[in-house]
């Protein structure tokens, strides 16, 4: 999936489709099994990188990101 941003316009490209939204409109969200960040648009979860999701947040996407910490005792976090 590619994400372009223009004039706080998000398009979410993929192999199949491409979804248009105001920024503002979008919550990015963490997926806490995957440890990744994400979008929902439709009822279908996008997957994107830090880096977009800081794009995003600049453009006005709300950051509703939320930092996990390992619970693993060999962790080396």
């Amino acid at each position: 999936m590619t994400v372009r941003i223009e004039n706080q316009t998000c398009f979410f490209i993929t192999e199949n489709s491409e979804e248009i939204r105001l920024c503002p409109d979008i919550t990015i969200i963490t997926d806490e099994e995957k440890s990744m960040s994400a979008v929902d648009l439709d009822g279908q979860r996008f997957y994107i990188t830090e880096a977009e999701a800081d794009a995003l947040t600049v453009a006005g996407a709300v950051d509703g990101r939320r930092h996990l910490k390992a619970t693993n005792s060999d962790s080396v976090i």
